[in-house]
């Protein structure tokens, strides 16, 4: 690791007031993004797509679950594989705290897969996740919104994703779409996302963005996520010391009887 030089906290100040109002740019810009976002036109969704869930077969306007929008995490888990991408489960770790937050701005979250219901809930219950997961299977749904593949298409080398060619191959790839549905019950497609675009979903990387190593991801690689683990399958981190943030058993004990 490279170190900083150490300076006195007037001087750090002054460095620290001028990446700031870097972060202040890229957060201006960041607002007039999301802007033109919002102002991009929609495209109805008239394919009648049809989900297998816990509860039976649902339509992606049931998907809904009465809310007026719709995320869904175009999640990697084909129809014969044994767990489902790493990188995507690093996503959807972050998924079942924001879904109390996101239904108070009338949205929806949603996985989908192409694997049958079965092989997603038996990876589902060795995560613990709890948010709704559906699959695809049998239906285009994946296909249409450009991230499975069939065969002939791997094969030809190159893939049509992320509104391009894109130079590696593979049946599945990651992204995250949006729709709204209007009071009359119709569904439109407003907005997706690929490639790099779906780390709007990882919040852990954005905390180790604020830290002095950063990702510490290896620059020879174009796998950077290559470190990343299904949370059950981390080898050990270094134990933490012992912290007075939190209660002890009897501290805890105490607290509950005042």
């Amino acid at each position: 690791m490279q170190t900083q030089p150490t300076v006195s906290r007037e001087q750090w100040l002054d460095a620290r007031l001028d990446l700031l109002a870097a972060e202040k740019d890229l957060t201006r810009h960041g607002d007039r993004v999301a802007q033109l976002r919002r102002q991009l036109p929609w495209v109805e969704v008239d394919k009648p797509y049809g989900f297998d869930g816990p509860a039976g077969r649902v339509s992606l306007g049931e998907l809904f679950a009465g809310r007026r929008q719709l995320l869904v995490q175009h999640f990697m888990l084909g129809p014969d594989w044994k767990e489902g991408c790493k990188s995507c489960s690093y996503m959807a770790d972050h998924v079942d705290g924001m879904r109390v937050h996101l239904a108070q701005r009338d949205t929806e979250f949603v996985a989908v897969s192409r694997a049958p219901l079965d092989q997603i809930e038996r990876f589902r219950r060795r995560m613990g996740w709890g948010f709704p997961w559906v699959s695809s299977h049998g239906s285009s749904f994946n296909y249409d919104f450009g991230v499975s593949f069939t065969p002939e298409q791997v094969a030809r080398g190159s893939l049509y994703y992320n509104y391009g060619e894109w130079p590696l191959s593979g049946e599945e790839w990651p992204g995250v779409s949006v729709f709204h549905r209007d009071e009359t019950g119709r569904v439109f497609h407003t907005y997706s996302t690929y490639g790099r675009g779906v780390e709007v979903m990882m919040g852990a990387y954005r905390m180790l963005d604020l830290t002095p190593l950063g990702r510490g991801e290896r620059e020879d690689t174009r796998n950077k996520m290559e470190w990343v683990r299904h949370h059950d399958r981390y080898e050990a981190a270094p134990a933490p010391q012992p912290s007075r943030l939190e209660p002890t058993g009897d501290e805890a004990g105490r607290a509950a009887r005042r």
